[in-house]
């Protein structure tokens, strides 16, 4: 197998046996991108030269004084601070700004040993529905999906094997899903978001990209994600019970999501998984609107001080965050999060109930074009809702193109959850009739 295609465990294997460099590992990254970057187009900052002088420094470290992501290497969003790279928001504001800090999230991962690629495209301030010219790498006639467009695509087209990205609406699981990859949304607020550009406090979280469950699991680790009660190593889906929840949003599903959410309840049960159907109560029918009070509301104030600076270069729907087109009172400002707040232990104990509960990623199959990134109305809920999300791979819309399904636990479930996912999408991955053919 050519470096460039393997996992992110894979290639840590591969490099602490010595059986291959960090350099020659980056290398082979380094001609895919070469190779695909014209047509993918998922690099906002990308130095190659960089990237080998990196690749020397982890090299020369000693086996005994090596992190657990030692040479394993990882594309960061471009709203997310790096001390050797600018960040540039995708704005007109920011060309060229380097703030010459790492962000909490890439200490982290600097100091497990990790590579730090370069910086991926964005959505401007990862708060517009209008993409960067990424395409999506399956069909570059489509959108990878955003606000983590960069992110979503270059793990996609094996050109990164992690990458991080950003949700306030469905800003990781969506990219996950139109990627054919699998993506998590943790709990709210258990990886630290210090330099990160903030859209909403209440809502961002960082999201992680892989193409295995186990790297999500390393990813877990180094970032400390552990549940109170530890997971059951030996999770057996014949044993298990499961829930679907279609949501109120089910009528936004077009027929690539409607055949996946089935095919995935019917692999389920046929490894002899029990699944019922469950739904949202009456009272938390407004969730959807909810969270869209709080992240217009949010909106005011994280984009004022660029408002007030350059209100001319700012996109049109920032301005209108500012300018508060919607009239989002005071009052409703305070419903939105009054009745959120409460619904949040409401949905651990609905979602307590069973292993994890099946819901829709996406409407679809990854939209023609790059004017509009796709919907988040599957996301959104689970966003303000806090819970941890995992994109799951493995099924095929009308075109062929990847279609996703998400699995959610209760908040601070999420090394729970990703003991299931990895029981469950062995099962998807191999009988859910998706197969990458890059």
């Amino acid at each position: 197998m050519e470096p460039f295609r393997l996992t992110a465990s894979q290639a840590r294997n591969e490099i602490r046996s010595g059986s291959l460099t960090v350099e020659q590992y980056a290398q082979s990254l380094l001609s895919r991108i070469s190779e695909r970057d014209s047509i993918v187009k998922g690099w906002a900052h990308f130095n190659s030269d960089l990237v080998i002088e990196q690749a020397k420094i982890l090299d020369r470290i000693a086996p005994e004084n090596r992190g657990p992501l030692h040479g394993v290497a990882i594309a960061v969003k471009d709203v997310i601070y790096t001390k050797d790279m600018p960040t540039q928001h995708n704005s007109p504001l920011y060309v060229g700004s380097h703030p010459e800090v790492d962000a909490a999230s890439v200490q982290i991962l600097r100091q497990a040993g990790a590579l730090i690629l370069g910086k991926t495209t964005t959505t401007e301030f990862a708060a517009t529905l209008k993409g960067p010219a990424t395409c999506n790498p399956h069909d570059p006639t489509r959108t990878p999906g955003g606000s983590s467009s960069g992110s979503g695509a270059v793990v996609g087209d094996f050109q990164a094997p992690i990458g991080l990205g950003t949700q306030t609406g469905g800003s990781t699981i969506r990219p996950g899903s139109f990627n054919g990859i699998y993506a998590m949304k943790p709990t709210w607020n258990s990886i630290s978001r210090e330099g990160q550009k903030i859209y909403s406090l209440i809502l961002d979280t960082l999201g992680l990209y892989a193409r295995s469950i186990e790297d999500l699991q390393l990813l877990a680790d180094v970032f400390h994600l552990e549940d109170d009660d530890v997971p059951d190593e030996n999770f057996d889906i014949a044993k298990a019970k499961f829930a679907v929840c279609k949501t109120m949003m089910w009528s936004s599903a077009g027929p690539g999501t409607e055949a996946a959410m089935s095919k995935a309840v019917q692999l389920l049960r046929d490894h002899g998984a029990e699944v019922e159907e469950i739904e949202f109560s009456p009272e938390l029918q407004k969730l959807p609107e909810w969270h869209l009070t709080i992240m217009h509301g949010d909106g005011r104030a994280a984009f004022l001080p660029d408002y007030v600076v350059n209100k001319q270069d700012m996109n049109e729907l920032l301005v209108d965050h500012v300018e508060d087109v919607w009239k989002i009172s005071h009052a409703d400002f305070l419903e939105a999060f009054d009745n959120i707040g409460a619904a949040r232990p409401k949905v651990d104990k609905m979602l307590g109930g069973y292993a994890a509960v099946l819901v829709p990623s996406i409407p679809d199959e990854a939209p023609v074009g790059q004017d509009s990134t796709g919907s988040a109305v599957f996301n959104c809920i689970w966003t303000a809702l806090h819970t941890p999300v995992v994109n799951m791979p493995g099924f095929k819309g009308p075109n062929g193109l990847p279609v996703g399904v998400s699995l959610v636990a209760p908040r601070y479930r999420d090394r729970h959850l990703l003991t299931v996912c990895e029981a469950v999408g062995r099962i998807f991955e191999s009988e859910g009739g998706w197969k990458s053919q890059l």
